[in-house]
């Protein structure tokens, strides 16, 4: 941890003298472009202020001057790890407002992607968190795995990370030939992986020193403030988006919510792994019971065609002319959406005037929530906690600052 020193003393308190530290702003200790101001006396942290808006892009304001299709793209980047929850959000949100009809197959097939997305970003999660508080092994390892993912989302959409694959009205493209082998080759082999990963932390000591009874916080504070996902499940409270307000078909499918009640960073390592698991079922579950039919909506005139279509059909080509210079109109309105991302409850506001282009559209991210819960969690711990206690947060600062 590289922490830059920017007061050295200014306060007497008795005969305690405090310093006021600046950690950060550098990525590979605050897994994102995140300044907290901390001050301490000795080793214990007395207060803590995050300082965000590093990586403010005026995505939501961007949003505004571009069509509805276009828009996709810009979700992607709002949290790199879960651009298929914020495609599939935006996306749910249009077409409440279009009424628009998905097709079964591609309401499966979006589980399906969301969840293989769900693994990937717990998997990032778990190999940095283990990383910073010294556990090397577990690194490679979760990154092995996160490697095959990403070989996945780009077979099924030419991207590894931005993919843009979830669009208004179901999917970009039809699923690439032989996807199911491969999926299925990673998702069997997925949950003895996962057994490697505990059988390397659960037992180990420093872990357990570094991870259990650190980062506590009253209940009754983290819904005042607006956390959610694994951290609010890890307190006991098993609010989840997918089983309070099920979408694209989360309801025909079985799985189970993790919770704790230790409220600790070990609670929210614990909870991150049990999804994994339900993920790797829901995934399963999907392929053994993937419908036939398309994966667009029959609606040509609000649809981007698929690619081959395009080749062999005149209308078709018209339509993607028209769709992209023009962009589609959309009934005036506004509609909230929400889904559950693997760091909580993303929340997609958007409003249509009637034109091609959104009037507004805003996203209630789950890791500006998460993180306004950062200061009560170090306060009073030593400095050395302040990573761990960062690191089960999980937040994306892009997710923060849009």
């Amino acid at each position: 941890m590289s922490d830059t020193l920017t007061t050295t003393a200014a306060e007497e308190t008795g005969h305690t003298r405090r310093m006021i530290l600046n950690m950060g702003p550098q990525h590979p200790s605050t897994h994102g472009v995140l300044r907290v101001v901390i001050e301490l006396e000795g080793e214990t942290i007395v207060k803590a202020t995050p300082d965000i808006g590093f990586l403010h892009t005026g995505i939501e304001k961007q949003c505004e001057a571009l069509n509805w299709h276009q828009v996709i793209t810009l979700t992607d980047r709002v949290d790199y790890l879960a651009n298929l929850s914020n495609n599939l959000c935006y996306s749910l949100a249009v077409e409440k407002l279009l009424q628009m009809e998905i097709p079964e197959k591609a309401q499966w097939m979006r589980v399906l992607l969301v969840e293989l997305a769900r693994i990937n970003s717990h998997l990032v999660w778990l190999g940095t968190h283990a990383l910073d508080i010294g556990a090397m092994t577990v690194f490679f390892l979760c990154f092995r795995e996160r490697e095959d993912i990403l070989r996945l989302f780009e077979m099924f959409s030419g991207q590894r990370l931005m993919t843009s694959y979830i669009r208004i009205g179901g999917l970009a493209l039809d699923p690439p030939r032989g996807w199911e082998k491969r999926v299925k080759t990673f998702i069997d082999q997925l949950p003895g992986r996962i057994d490697q990963y505990e059988s390397l932390l659960n037992t180990n000591p420093i872990w357990l020193k570094r991870t259990k009874g650190v980062g506590l916080i009253p209940v009754e504070e983290m819904l005042e403030i607006g956390l959610t996902g694994p951290c609010i499940r890890a307190a006991g409270i098993p609010m989840d988006a997918r089983k309070m307000e099920p979408y694209s078909s989360y309801e025909k499918f079985q799985f189970e919510v993790p919770t704790s009640t230790d409220n600790d960073v070990y609670a929210r390592y614990e909870c991150r792994v049990k999804e994994m698991r339900e993920s790797a079922k829901i995934v399963q579950q999907a392929m053994a019971g993937m419908p036939d039919g398309p994966v667009q909506a029959a609606a040509p005139k609000q649809v981007l065609p698929q690619r081959e279509q395009m080749k062999t059909q005149m209308e078709s080509l018209i339509y993607h002319f028209k769709i992209v210079t023009e962009g589609i109109s959309v009934p005036a309105g506004e509609c909230f959406q929400i889904v559950e991302s693997p760091r909580g409850e993303i929340g997609y506001y958007v409003v249509s005037d009637g034109t091609a282009k959104p009037l507004r559209v805003h996203m209630r991210t789950p890791s500006f929530g998460n993180l306004q819960g950062l200061p009560n969690m170090i306060e009073s711990r030593g400095i050395a906690d302040s990573i761990a206690i960062m690191g089960s947060l999980d937040f994306v600062l892009g997710d923060c600052d849009r």
